[in-house]
């Protein structure tokens, strides 16, 4: 084996995984065989054994397979690239080069999968990926996407007790493809017999044991180790009663080990303690401490944790002192910013604080791991309580600029609220105008619309006081974004254009390109080509500037701009290339955006499966503070359900409409209000219309928007509501308005919406109509309206029309069919989707749409939890 990194030499005895090592060497079997990478995702507890098992599997692989080993590390704030610097220090070359030089995420990906081409089969370990920082997560996302034509097996562990819902993570596990390329991986607990037979000759009694460890391995190893079943919540009682066995040089030896995140070299910890080679070997001979190259680290990261807590706060503090006081003058390299702010913190050093952290936060963003950047501008805060008030402020705009990046605009709002106070307090006009600029930006993408108007004005009112500039330019650009937002077209383009002209003048391409993308969504909504041409124009010149936020925003506005329209397939030219920009250069808030008006537009045409999935994708992701993409994967995902008359789209409707009416504005009320008519026409509330859609038909005819207007009309005419609608409204939805059902359906089949065109055609009054509408309908899975369709045929006295969902998914109390109650049996059992499709003689993409569909149904997010609700409900 080539083996590229240090492992854990001394293994751990390995019980009861066989199944995930032979998933391991089955994913390393195809890449070998095929050259197709494959990436392995290993998730468990902390303590379940995820490097016992990985140490195991490489430690088998034959002379012909290079292993690369790297792990990320628990510090307050991780290392940019920490994982990906460990591993170019073994690779050198392209990798080293860019991942030194503080190049960009796709860069790096780049050259990892350059260097993951080399000619034998490579096996790259990343362990503890939930502790990675923004950066490397945008790498793994983008090698995720790319690795198949690569001949390598990346395995990426990660605790799956540690992922809450805001965690970058998740967002990147819901984003990975389903072609076949990933491989998902859960470790459980030991069963009751192997804790049994681990305890066989032990004083600890097993049952008490298995009931108080649930079985974790850590927990049962470490309570067998220490000769006690006293395992409380944590295993500290534990690693302190195996840790007091040992002398005390060695005691000292391991305390300095665990102030320090893993690894520790033996460089640092001589500055931290002496280490003399009897203790040395006492800790390595105990099992707490492992060696690895010229480093240290401890077994299990709990353990280290536990011993670290433990510590009384003088001793802690002076060996956080020690350490910091050590990594200013490593003993190669340059100093690790990262790492000395996370011991300047936890000594309680302020000064040193104040001046390590916005370097490492500089740093942090120079990769695109902009929450790290965040998280050490904060760090600077906490201790910047004394500095100069313009220090402060100025630190607050930085942590604003970052939480910009990375959907934390509420906090960042905050902070230039009073970053503001400090600078109207010294008189500064031109502070004052761009911080307000800048809150108008973020307050925007919160939905707080109102507030941003004012902040845009009050930008412009005290800029010009001052010479005209670019920061002017940029305020009059604030003012025609928020005007935009609100319908106002006049307005919009009042001060668009004024914000173009001078921006010209000044030269100043983020006013030219803000503007721009400002007047093209107001033409595009208005049916004038020219903004299209508006839009690329500013998304070419934020390309050549760099501005990668104004590109993203580029990519929202033009689809955003033509999905107003329904015109959906010309909004499908952005998509892909939108969320690839933004992915690649880890514009977070700006990606699910565009995944959520993906989304919107697979529903419009039919794709269903592929809506609810990406709508899923947003609505398990981190919850940031931009709620348009909320609302409209909540209105997606909704819907998918209602249509096809699965269960759980009441819950999502009610959240979706609880956003809209806070956000209080017709582009997210509207939208609502429609699927809420569809809802009640669909559960025979036909009555309910009206009341669910007054208010946002004012709104809607109150902004002059005709599709909205449309919308809103055909649903209410649709439910019996007769009315005249004294305002444009816009096609196809005035030619169903106007009684020409088919010429609305042909309309609607033109822009590529079959439901909509088979909804409007089951309106027209001749049977053959009606009947292609139902078979459309079918087509769709659409149940309800099918049902609804077919009765009206049959009350006239059509004959020969399918009457439904069988019995025998009706009395499903989840609304499965016998072919999904036959997969969810096969997923019970543990196979997989390849496995499924080889017994049941379908592909496995037909397969994995059956389990999609089982997954939704059920209201479960993975495999096993559907197995569970299965079982609750009598179904397996």
């Amino acid at each position: 084996m080539l083996q590229s990194a240090t492992i854990v030499t001394e293994l751990p005895r390995l019980v009861e995984r066989g199944g995930e090592i032979a998933a391991l060497e089955e994913a390393l079997a195809t890449v070998t065989k095929s050259s197709r990478g494959r990436l392995a995702l290993l998730r468990g507890e902390a303590g379940i054994g995820k490097t016992a098992l990985l140490a195991h599997f490489c430690s088998e692989l034959g002379p012909s397979v290079r292993v690369l080993w790297a792990s990320c590390e628990p510090l307050f704030t991780p290392r940019p690239m920490g994982p990906l610097l460990d591993v170019s220090r073994v690779t050198g070359g392209e990798l080293e080069r860019d991942v030194r030089g503080s190049a960009k995420p796709h860069d790096v990906a780049g050259s990892l999968l350059h260097e993951l081409e080399f000619p034998a089969p490579t096996v790259l370990v990343i362990e503890d990926v939930q502790w990675a920082d923004e950066a490397t997560l945008d790498v793994l996302r983008l090698v995720a996407r790319r690795i198949d034509p690569v001949p390598a097996l990346i395995i990426a562990s990660h605790r799956d007790e540690e992922l809450p819902r805001s965690h970058p993570l998740r967002l990147l596990l819901g984003e990975l493809p389903t072609n076949g390329s990933i491989a998902r991986i859960e470790l459980t607990g030991f069963s009751s017999t192997t804790v049994a037979d681990l305890a066989d000759g032990s004083p600890v009694d097993p049952e008490v044991l298995f009931k108080r460890t649930a079985g974790n391995p850590f927990f049962v190893t470490e309570a067998l180790a220490a000769g006690t079943e006293e395992v409380p919540s944590t295993v500290r009682d534990a690693v302190l009663a195996r840790a007091s066995r040992l002398g005390p040089s060695a005691r000292d030896l391991l305390d300095a080990a665990a102030v320090v995140p893993q690894p520790t070299e033996l460089w640092l910890l001589e500055q931290l303690t002496a280490v003399s080679p009897a203790a040395l070997d006492e800790c390595l001979g105990s099992g707490m401490l492992v060696s690895e190259a010229d480093c240290v680290s401890f077994r299990h990261e709990l353990a280290r944790l536990a011993l670290e807590d433990s510590l009384r706060p003088d001793v802690r503090l002076g060996l956080h002192r020690r350490a910091l006081a050590a990594l200013q003058q490593p003993g190669n390299g340059k100093p690790d910013l990262a790492r000395l702010t996370h011991h300047a913190d936890a000594a309680g050093d302020g000064d040193a604080v104040l001046r390590l952290a916005p370097a490492a936060a500089e740093e942090a963003a120079s990769v695109g791991a902009h929450r790290e950047a965040q998280d050490q501008y904060g760090r600077a805060l906490r201790f910047a309580t004394d500095v100069p008030a313009e220090t402060r402020a100025e630190l607050l705009r930085r942590f604003a600029d970052e939480g910009y990046l990375t959907d934390m605009r509420e906090e960042a709002v905050d902070a230039l609220d009073e970053a503001l106070l400090v600078h109207r307090q010294r008189g500064d006009a031109m502070k004052v105008g761009e911080t307000q600029r800048l809150r108008s930006r973020l307050l925007v993408c919160i939905a707080r619309t109102d507030e941003a108007r004012t902040a845009a004005n009050d930008a412009v009112a005290a800029l010009e006081q001052l010479p005209p500039g670019p920061e002017l330019a940029r305020a009059y650009a604030a003012v025609s974004q928020v005007t935009m937002l609100a319908d106002e077209t006049e307005p919009t383009l009042v001060w668009g254009i004024r914000a173009i002209e001078l921006a010209e003048r000044v030269d100043d391409t983020e006013a030219l390109v803000f503007a721009l993308n400002n007047v093209g969504v107001v033409e595009i909504t208005s049916g004038d080509p020219a903004g299209i041409e508006k839009l690329e124009r500013s998304l070419a010149l934020a390309d050549r500037a760099g501005l990668e936020t104004d590109v993203g925003r580029a990519y929202i506005n033009l689809t955003a701009a033509l999905a107003r329209r329904h015109e959906w397939r010309a909004a499908d030219n952005y998509f892909d290339l939108g969320i690839e920009y933004c992915s690649d250069r880890g514009l977070e808030a700006w990606m699910k955006s565009l995944i959520a008006a993906k989304s919107t537009s697979d529903l419009a045409q039919g794709r269903w499966g592929e809506a609810a999935d990406a709508a899923a994708s947003i609505l398990d992701g981190p919850r940031g503070s931009i709620v348009a993409p909320r609302c409209e994967a909540l209105e997606v995902l909704a819907l998918v359900r209602l249509r096809r008359g699965d269960p759980g789209y009441r819950a999502l409707l009610e959240e979706a409409t609880d956003i809209a009416r806070a956000v209080g504005e017709p582009q997210f009320i509207a939208p609502v209000s429609a699927a809420r008519a569809e809802a009640a026409i669909l559960e025979g509330r036909a009555d309910a219309v009206a009341m669910e859609t007054d208010d946002a038909l004012g709104a809607a005819i109150d902004a002059g928007d005709p599709m909205l207007i449309g919308e809103l009309a055909v649903w209410r005419q649709r439910a019996g509501v007769v009315e005249a609608i004294d305002a444009d409204v816009g096609e196809p939805f005035a030619s169903e308005l106007a009684g020409e059902h088919e010429r609305s359906a042909a309309l609607w089949k033109e822009l590529g919406c079959p439901y909509a065109a088979a909804f409007a055609q089951a309106g027209a009054s001749g049977e053959a109509a009606m009947r292609d509408a139902l078979d459309e309908l079918q087509r769709l899975g659409a149940e309800p309206v099918a049902a609804l369709v077919a009765r009206r045929l049959r009350e006239r006295g059509a004959r020969g029309l399918p009457r439904g969902p069988r019995p025998s998914t009706q009395r499903n109390p989840a609304g499965l069919t016998a072919r999904e109650i036959e997969v969810l049996a096969l997923v019970a059992d543990g196979l997989r989707n390849a496995d499924i499709a080889q017994r049941l003689f379908l592909s496995e993409k037909t397969v994995g749409h059956h389990v999609s569909a089982i997954l939704r149904k059920l209201e479960v997010r993975n495999r096993g939890e559907a197995t569970a609700e299965g079982r609750r409900l009598g179904i397996i």
